[in-house]
């Protein structure tokens, strides 16, 4: 098959587009054909080793497909069977194996690529607005980067669950569509605390950051006292160590670093999540922006653009 295989982390140019031996399906794994693999800052995280995994590596966490092959022991998916998959690597290759619990069915009307462009980044929006903080109708939330893949999302999830959502985007083009997914304020990233302050004067409930280092300081000026801070991404770099000192003084604000994996922890919260996710694409609930379409071979292209923060919405690779 086809793949593109990292041998040494680095710049987008060790993404090597090339012949790799197509993988064997073993107990309790599923074979599945690739329609497409969704483009997210986890992948740049482990091209680069901020989390290191075992080289050689194909990289990719998210995508979605057809069931081609069933190893041992595998009974609940079948050979045809149309299915997605997250937090597994492999992604940007025509074939990969994924353990059978952790694929996820796809329902009538929600075709493999549809699935790829919203699963791992629609779960993520998913735990942050329901789980890390629970949005209540009243709620106002801060969304960094909110023209964004995910950022797009946890607006349209924040509104769904009857919240305020403001949204910081760079560019005019950027603030459009924060709009056109329900941001009820947009502003642009100087000094945003200070106009966030001025929009909620006691602060927001809680600010959905994934951008890091650049907005950290800024992130916890806004959040109003025993109002929570997620700092999910760090896609400007990872935050320095700081005083927890500065949380009390901010007014015993709560400050968390999540991730998906505690998040999906058993195959029935997982599945319960998807469907959720899933069943709002399907009724036309949510709605995913699909920035680019490139085909495998223009990883590095798909990792430039997303560094450079030249996307808005989703990133696909097309095997």
């Amino acid at each position: 098959m086809r793949a593109i295989v990292v041998s040494a982390f680095g710049g987008s140019s060790v993404l090597d587009y090339t012949e790799a031996p197509d993988p064997v399906p073993g107990p309790g794994e599923v074979l599945v054909d690739v329609a497409a693999a969704g483009v997210n800052y986890i992948d740049v995280y482990h091209r680069e080793g901020r989390y290191p995994m075992p080289l050689p590596l194909v990289p990719g966490s998210e995508g979605a497909g057809t069931v081609a092959q069933v190893g041992p022991g595998v009974a609940d998916v079948v050979v045809g069977d149309a299915v997605g998959w997250v937090s597994v690597p492999g992604a940007y290759a025509e074939k990969v194996v994924i353990p059978a619990d952790k694929a996820i069915p796809l329902p009538p009307g929600v075709r493999p690529e549809q699935a790829a462009t919203v699963l791992l980044q629609g779960l993520t929006a998913h735990y942050l607005t329901t789980s890390t903080h629970p949005v209540r109708p009243g709620d106002t939330v801060l969304v960094h980067a909110a023209a964004g893949g995910m950022g797009l999302l946890l607006t349209q999830m924040a509104k769904l669950h009857g919240a305020r959502v403001i949204g910081t985007v760079s560019t005019p083009e950027k603030e459009k569509m924060a709009r056109e997914a329900g941001a009820d304020e947009v502003i642009g990233y100087d000094d945003f605390a200070t106009r966030v302050r001025g929009l909620v004067p006691d602060g927001v409930d809680a600010v959905y950051d994934g951008v890091g280092a650049a907005t950290f300081d800024g992130s916890l000026a806004s959040v109003r006292p025993r109002g929570l801070l997620a700092v999910y991404g760090a896609a400007s770099g990872p935050v320095p160590p700081f005083d927890l000192q500065r949380l009390n003084q901010a007014g015993s604000v709560f400050l968390t670093r999540p991730s998906l994996g505690p998040y999906m922890a058993t195959r029935e919260e997982l599945l319960g999540r998807a469907s959720d996710v899933l069943g709002w694409l399907a009724s036309g609930q949510l709605h995913v922006h699909v920035f680019a379409r490139l085909p495998l071979a223009e990883a590095a292209r798909a990792h430039d653009d997303l560094e450079g923060r030249k996307t808005m919405g989703k990133l696909l690779l097309i095997p």
